[in-house]
């Protein structure tokens, strides 16, 4: 169900999945990288992020392999629950909720912006 363009793998709020190191080494079975990612994500996040967490099939996946914040974002949430390819697709775009997430990261923005001129 995702838009997937040109090796793109694109989520609800319009990140590429399809660059995200948890994504990569997911699908490279890549030790170091999750090893790397876990040491840098802990840093940036404040959090304890392991090595093991670092595993993600992209934000629009069916199934239950997705790193932590994935699991319970609402934008995520709420383009499941409409069936959507990605937020580009939803009448109601750009909700309030995905305009504070395009306020901390614009180029999800233009990402979808792109995909809904489109549609």
């Amino acid at each position: 169900m995702a838009i997937e363009n040109m090796n793109k793998k694109i989520s609800f709020c319009g990140l590429d999945c399809s660059v995200c190191p948890a994504f990569i080494a997911r699908h490279a079975d890549d030790p170091e990288l999750r090893r790397k990612t876990a040491e840098t994500w802990s840093k940036i996040y404040h959090a304890d992020i392991k090595p093991e967490d670092v595993f993600c099939d992209g934000c629009t996946s069916e199934g239950p392999v997705l790193f932590g914040h994935c699991r319970t974002c609402k934008i995520r949430e709420c383009g499941r629950a409409r069936k959507l390819d990605n937020c580009a697709h939803c009448p109601e775009y750009a909700c309030g909720r995905l305009n504070e997430f395009f306020d901390i990261v614009p180029e999800a923005k233009l990402m979808l912006d792109g995909i809904r001129k489109d549609l």
